[in-house]
């Protein structure tokens, strides 16, 4: 098999550009092609996503890694659109999505139209994937990563997030302070059903793999097993919990090297989409 190839893309956003990577052997002829969703504050550049995206494009599928428009980064993933990211919502980020869906379903990314579609989430892009999943049939295989079970993330400050106009997030990493405005409230409130992640999984019909750390801080192992339980028609849904692991599985940003929980991740994820793609 050749090597893949990195070409990148934007298309056209909500609230920008959305930034597309697309790393594959093949652009010829058609092949599954496997959408890669991080999370909140997470972006395609970020510590461990290059990687899945070279492994997966390496298993013989097309990677297609996104900064959705709300992301807020450049390239070197620096927030350098702060208002973007605060303006925001889960509803854009599925939009976003839905765009990407169809520039892949008709050719517009460098590709001769792909044939089947993957989804690898994590976090909040697993919440994404789910939404996605539930409700697109051109995806056939779904693969989450610490996988949010709602998106009521913030309801303990609420009240004073809409007093104050914008709640200060805190990007650990590199110390910048970002808005996050109330169109992300207003968006829950106003679409309350359609965001309802537990309730996508209960109509999922294609082979699901949830992958949730034992040890993670910022979305609880009980969050998987919620989701687990909404979808258990699926005979069930396949559940790896990943003994010690964080959110992140061990990996950090940059990148500084391969990590037993994540390679475990990468593994499984593989072997399911091998299976399923």
């Amino acid at each position: 098999m050749a090597t893949p190839t990195l070409t990148q893309h934007t298309l056209p956003g909500v609230l920008g550009p959305i930034a597309v990577d697309i790393r594959t052997s093949e652009r010829r002829s058609a092949r599954p092609a496997v959408l890669i969703l991080p999370g909140f504050k997470g972006f395609k550049e970020w510590g461990m996503f290059p990687v899945l995206a070279e492994r997966v494009a390496r298993a013989g599928f097309s990677a297609v890694s996104i900064n959705v428009s709300g992301a807020g980064v450049d390239g070197n993933g620096r927030f350098v659109h702060p208002e973007r990211f605060g303006h925001n919502t889960f509803s854009t980020e599925l939009e976003d999505i839905h765009r990407v869906l169809d520039a892949l379903e008709h050719g517009q990314l460098g590709m001769v139209p792909t044939s089947r579609v993957g989804l690898v989430g994590h976090s909040r892009g697993g919440g994404m994937a789910i939404l996605t999943a539930g409700r697109d049939p051109r995806v056939h295989a779904l693969v989450t990563w610490a996988a949010i079970s709602t998106v009521d993330r913030w309801p303990d400050k609420a009240d004073e997030w809409r007093a104050a106009g914008k709640l200060d997030i805190t990007n650990v990493r590199t110390g910048d302070v970002l808005p996050l405005y109330v169109d992300v409230l207003d968006d829950v409130l106003a679409n309350r059903e359609r965001l309802d992640i537990a309730a996508a999984a209960g109509r999922l019909t294609i082979p699901w793999l949830l992958l949730h750390g034992a040890a993670d801080p910022s979305v609880p192992l009980a969050e998987a097993r919620v989701l687990s339980a909404a979808a258990s028609h699926l005979n069930p849904p396949r559940l790896i919990i990943i003994e010690g692991a964080g959110h992140t599985l061990g990996a950090v940003h940059p990148f500084a090297g391969m990590t037993p929980d994540l390679a475990q991740a990468l593994d499984e994820t593989l072997k399911w989409l091998g299976r399923y793609l």
